[in-house]
């Protein structure tokens, strides 16, 4: 592993001078230009796991631009959003893009789209984002930057549905002491292309839980990056993701814990079912040399449901201090448990409704942590629709 000078815009100014660039096969170092990042062979270490063939034309640049996915906002009073300049997205400070799709995403979305909420706001519901593909050849490109002023409150959620070929850049700058739900659900129709990346700046003593849910999409590929801009940040990231035969579905985390006294915790779960579905979990963890006093923790869990699936979960630890609190990982990749299905069945629960019940027993306890009674209905429907292909229906035929 080489250090060298950071010449980035800096995270903080409060920590901007300790915090130096480690290069690794890992994580690239970001940019806004796509020529430093350079069309992918298949053979780098952040897309070995990934089909290139099937991402459908979203690492090639464009003739022009595409348009957009079709857009519906819900949001409290306060909550403002705005049509801004590429130029504009950028000078609000937030990372760079970390790879060819996304840089891709910033230079061909024809501008951003900023949703801002402001200081010490409390929104009394959460902001509610539809997209929608109405065609899966249509190759759309999307950059939208979400700012949450300092010592705010707020749920927001995005939901992808339709078909497209779509590569996006989502940017979210959390201000000092502000607090930020934020879910994103992938799903799409069969046969969408999705792949992008979601950029996180943690404010000092701000609280962050991100929770991903990929049931849809032929092939879904997101990277979730994060640092913090000062001390006490607290990020926790969970996820779900159900993969049916042939589907690809894959999530990569980076957490950057550039500051001292910052926390992390990451918890995805999935299920796979049906020959040649694949699952891609890749997390990692940068403890820098200034991060004293950080702890960390991430975990990956899968169950597997049917022969002819492929489980893959690479969880990273990267250390740079030992002067910290803790950091661990742990990965898991597994049938259905033998002892959860024998007390079932010992209660006379027949064998498919024992199997139905530990797959929601799997999810239901990251799905519950949304707080958003629709959404978690809407997801848990969506789990029982996928267990109905290999599983069965519950006793009765009813959900």
């Amino acid at each position: 592993m080489s250090v060298s000078v950071d010449t980035r815009p800096a995270a903080a100014p409060n920590v901007a001078d300790a915090v130096e660039t480690v290069a690794s096969h890992l994580h690239p170092v970001p940019s806004y230009d796509l020529a430093d990042h350079p069309k992918p062979k298949g053979l780098e270490e952040v897309w070995r796991f990934t089909p290139l063939k099937r991402l459908a034309g979203l690492l090639d640049e464009p003739a022009g631009d595409g348009g957009h996915l079709d857009w519906v906002i819900d949001a409290p009073a306060g909550v403002t959003t705005a049509e801004i300049t590429t130029e504009a997205a950028i000078a609000l400070g937030g990372p760079a893009p970390s790879d060819r799709i996304a840089a891709l995403a910033v230079s061909h979305a024809g501008g951003a789209v900023h949703l801002d909420v402001p200081a010490e706001a409390e929104l009394d519901r959460p902001v509610l984002i539809t997209l929608t593909g109405d065609d899966a050849e249509r190759l759309v490109h999307g950059h939208v930057v979400i700012t949450v002023g300092a010592f705010a409150k707020a749920t927001i959620v995005l939901e992808h549905h339709g078909s497209a070929r779509y590569a996006s850049y989502l940017t979210v700058l959390v201000g000092d002491g502000a607090q930020l739900e934020l879910v994103g659900l992938q799903l799409w129709a069969d046969d969408a292309v999705h792949a992008g990346q979601v950029a996180l700046r943690v404010g000092r003593d701000a609280s962050v839980k991100t929770l991903n849910a990929s049931l849809g999409g032929d092939l879904v590929r997101l990277v979730e990056t994060a640092d913090y801009a000062g001390p006490g940040g607290d990020l926790q990231q969970s996820g779900v993701y159900f993969v049916d035969a042939g589907q690809h579905i894959e999530h990569r985390l980076f957490v950057d814990h550039n500051a001292p006294h910052t926390k992390s915790n990451v918890d995805y779960r999935g299920a796979l079912q049906g020959r040649g579905a694949h699952s891609v979990w890749v997390g990692d963890v940068l403890i820098r040399k200034v991060a004293e006093g950080i702890t960390t923790y991430e975990s990956n869990k899968n169950l597997v449901l049917t022969d002819g699936c492929r489980a893959d979960s690479v969880p990273n630890l990267e250390i740079e201090t030992g002067e910290i609190e803790g950091a661990g990982h742990a990965s898991t990749t597994g049938r259905f448990d033998d002892e959860q299905l024998f007390y079932l069945r010992s209660r006379g629960i027949a064998e498919a409704e024992a199997r139905r019940l530990v797959v929601h027993g799997f999810f239901a306890d990251i799905i519950r942590r949304i707080g958003i009674p629709e959404v978690e209905a809407r997801l848990l429907e969506a789990v029982e629709d996928e267990l109905a292909i290999n599983v069965g229906l519950p006793e009765g035929g009813n959900r």
